[in-house]
């Protein structure tokens, strides 16, 4: 349901999806085109309702807390005092908009979850699952990494692989997945490596848009990643900004081509690396931080209307900027800052003074919060039994794991 309704607002190309026409018309041509077409009023009927949701919740945001939506912290996946006030402060007094797994197990993940639900405005909580949740759960099961798939691994399998990760996820109250990687990996030895499909576009994009359609297919949103492409690089952007060499024939024809085939399947999300590509932005700028990479490339030549995430801003490769560099750029949301509050109180001073209009924040705020409802996050806020989890979640592992890997 997801993938299906994105692809109509991105087709559409509404003010939900960041192009720039009023609310009233998005939901009149829906209506219109969809009352032509007289095979799917359905759709046209749940985005229009799906739009005017986000609009009223708008609307019960103050300023803060509709700049708060645009920060997803990192947390350690545990269930201790510590980590549970810290995830306390980010609901209740930062009203960021999501939060961030890193390594635990997967009872500390439920009760991560069940909080993230319960807030007022439902929290993405999300995971770099991009080869399941055993990438970051130590007691979840282990799935081939993406570049060690076995050659019967096509588009059928990898889409229930989707399906798979995604009932794991929402078992635990997880709905966001950071990933798939969709590199292209030009060079093997790179930092990329086997988190890729492999070195043809074509198959990295057949399995990255099969895997994240079975992920959203399962109410789990997708994020593709790391636009405009990592997979020629060497170096590690954890601790530095990485430059791309590459012409612009050599970024169509490979990089971009598994994110266009993502964008044209109408997938929910991208995330944008810390790469500066002199190709595309003669300033070296990191693509997160760079309006030509962001509005330029991928909203307005690539058409991309769904969500844009930096890649975490904690690594090395986004140093000497900020979080409003990012807004700024074009980005929605940020992943991991060095300090969630301060940055938030820094965007909040921008605005104040008038150096970053607050239509720009809402424009970003109603994307995330268009999101929300249409993922079902403020409908599924039954608390995850921590019971049997671990059975739950090995259930459909082991038949899947023996399809990824002949």
């Amino acid at each position: 349901m997801i993938r299906h309704l994105v692809l109509l607002l991105t087709l559409l190309g509404g003010i939900v999806c960041g192009c720039g026409r009023s609310r009233q018309s998005v939901v009149e041509t829906d209506s219109m085109s969809l009352a032509e077409q007289n095979d799917k009023p359905a759709v046209a009927d749940v985005t229009a309702k799906t739009i005017m949701t986000a609009d009223s919740l708008l609307e019960t945001l103050t300023l803060r807390q509709r700049i708060s939506q645009c920060f997803i912290p990192s947390i350690t996946t545990s269930a201790d005092s510590i980590t549970m006030r810290q995830l306390r402060e980010y609901i209740s007094d930062l009203n960021v908009g999501g939060v961030l797994l890193f390594n635990g197990d997967l009872v500390s993940a439920a009760a991560i979850g069940e909080a993230c639900a319960s807030a007022d405005v439902p929290l993405f909580c999300a995971i770099d699952a991009e080869w399941g949740l055993g990438m970051r759960l130590i007691d979840a099961p282990d799935f081939p990494r993406n570049g060690r798939l076995g050659p019967r691994a096509d588009e059928d399998v990898l889409y229930d692989y989707g399906r798979e990760v995604a009932r794991e996820c929402r078992r635990v109250g997880i709905n966001m997945v950071l990933g798939p990687v969709i590199d292209v990996v030009d060079n093997p030895s790179g930092v990329i490596g086997s988190r890729s499909f492999g070195q043809d576009p074509v198959r990295v994009a057949d399995l990255g848009v099969a895997y994240a359609r079975g992920l959203e297919s399962g109410n789990v949103i997708s994020v593709a990643k790391h636009f405009p492409g990592h997979g020629s690089m060497t170096g590690d952007t954890h601790r530095e900004m990485q430059v791309i060499h590459r012409s612009l024939h050599q970024l169509d024809s490979v990089d971009l081509y598994p994110f266009k085939s993502y964008i044209d399947a109408g997938l929910s999300g991208i995330m944008v690396g810390h790469l500066a590509v002199p190709a595309i932005d003669p300033e070296n700028r990191p693509a997160a931080v760079s309006d030509v990479v962001i509005k330029d490339l991928l909203r307005e030549e690539l058409g991309f209307g769904g969500l844009v995430l930096t890649d975490a801003f904690n690594m090395g490769g986004a140093r000497g900027y900020d979080a409003s560099a990012a807004l700024t750029a074009g980005a929605d949301i940020i992943i991991a800052p060095v300090d969630t509050r301060a940055e938030i109180e820094r965007v909040l001073r921008k605005v104040k003074n008038g150096e970053m209009d607050s239509s720009v924040i809402d424009d970003k705020c109603r994307r995330i919060l268009f999101y929300k409802v249409l993922s079902g996050l403020f409908e599924m806020r039954s608390r995850p039994n921590p019971d049997g989890i671990r059975e739950d979640i090995a259930a459909g592992a082991d038949s899947l794991y023996r399809r990824l890997i002949l």
